[in-house]
């Protein structure tokens, strides 16, 4: 059986970015990345593939480049957790002993739970950012679009990026208006609302009256009829459920999401099949020696890359403080960062924490739409997720005068 000192069990932005601030911290520890692909992707960047400013290939980087220097590989999937031997089992059929776990799984994309949604995608006008392999066809259903109704799907909640469902039908209503075709887009989404901060949601709704966007709220897409060209939706109004149907000339589809199966099933998971840890510290409620962060984890913050920069140097100083065996002083705010694009060279650079406060790392107004945010959007924050954040850096917040760190 081999032991490592600190096991991540997942290689994303959460686990590469955890290890690589657990070796700055102290190069003396033994870590390893339990991560099965041998491809990294920038997922923040798929809402720009599909509105067809960046290229997928922008997007990807060889696994190995990225893990940190001195962190031990292990290219396979975790496939089962015994927490109380503290021990994973891999998909090759070896055994994994810790002192430490990490988990940062991420969630798994559920195609299945809409009926149709998987024989139709990536043909006939349905298509999806949330996948490599399809937010490339998102820009090819755009540019194909003649007219009609274009509808904008939302999965409830948690999702990952909460925003983007709704940041792509604003740069496809830029497209359509450009073209200057005769097209009703439809966002129709499974939250209540259209941003769950308030502060954020009033310069949104604006934003949708401006454009003549249709924002239909509580409408959980449920089937896909490609052969129809209808989307069907069920639809929550107070105590009521009903269907309605939808006619589509271009879908795109928000997947529901979820942990992974053998994170859900394990004992780690709470009631939902995320790893149940303190909202605040990150460390797991039943078993001390483990933490989470990322997606899988079981707080109630908005899961974006952004996050992870406020979980790590949590997890970091937390774990860190276990293994010294002195009390757990660190604590992360919930802070999250929601770049939302509300149409070519517009961007409402949305960050706040639990509190639904506002935590703008610029010394300007959050909530206008600015060009700028875009700039910061399309050029600064892919370079910083490569060079800064995966080689373990911390938030630039603390750079900026003015602004609280």
């Amino acid at each position: 059986m081999a032991h490592h000192q600190i096991l991540i069990v997942g290689g994303g932005a959460a686990g590469i970015t955890v290890a690589a601030q657990l070796k700055r911290a102290r190069t003396a520890l033994d870590v390893a990345i339990l991560e099965p692909s041998d491809e990294h992707y920038y997922q923040p960047g798929w809402t720009l593939v599909g509105g067809g400013v960046f290229s997928l290939e922008d997007t990807r980087r060889a696994e190995r480049d990225l893990i940190p220097s001195g962190v031990h590989w292990i290219q396979a999937a975790a496939a089962g957790f015994d927490p109380d031997h503290s021990t994973v089992t891999t998909s090759t059929g070896e055994l994994l002993s810790y002192d430490v776990l990490i988990v940062a799984t991420g969630l798994t994309l559920r195609w299945d739970k809409i009926e149709g949604l998987s024989e139709a995608l990536g043909q006939g006008g349905v298509c999806s950012n949330y996948s490599k392999d399809f937010a490339p066809f998102t820009w090819e259903a755009i540019q194909a679009f003649k007219g009609g109704n274009a509808v904008f799907t939302c999965a409830p909640m948690p999702i990952k990026c909460p925003g983007a469902p709704q940041k792509i039908a604003y740069l496809a209503d830029d497209v359509f208006k450009k073209k200057r075709l005769n097209a009703k887009v439809i966002y129709a989404t499974a939250t209540p609302g259209i941003f769950g901060v308030p502060t954020y949601a009033a310069p949104l709704r604006e934003v949708v009256q401006r454009k003549g966007i249709d924002a239909r709220y509580n409408h959980m897409l449920t089937a896909v009829r490609a052969d129809k060209k209808e989307a069907v939706f069920s639809v929550t109004e107070g105590e009521v459920t009903r269907e309605e149907v939808i006619p589509y000339d271009l879908l795109h589809v928000t997947p529901p999401m979820g942990p992974s199966a053998v994170v859900a099933s394990s004992p780690l998971a709470n009631g939902a099949g995320f790893v149940e840890v303190d909202q605040f510290n990150l460390q797991h409620v039943r078993y001390p020696n483990v933490f989470s962060l990322g997606d899988v984890s079981g707080m109630p913050n908005s899961k974006t890359a952004a996050a992870v920069r406020g979980q790590a140097p949590v997890v970091v100083a937390n774990l860190l403080a276990h293994l010294d065996g002195v009390p757990l002083a660190a604590a992360y705010d919930g802070y999250s960062c929601c770049p939302l694009i509300t149409g070519y060279g517009k961007t409402i650079m949305a960050e706040f924490n639990y509190k639904q406060e506002p935590t703008p790392s610029f010394p300007l107004d959050p909530t206008k739409e600015r060009w700028s945010m875009w700039f910061v959007k399309r050029k600064i924050l892919p370079n910083l997720y490569w060079n800064r954040m995966l080689a373990g850096a911390q938030h630039e917040r603390r750079f900026i005068p003015g602004v609280k760190a």
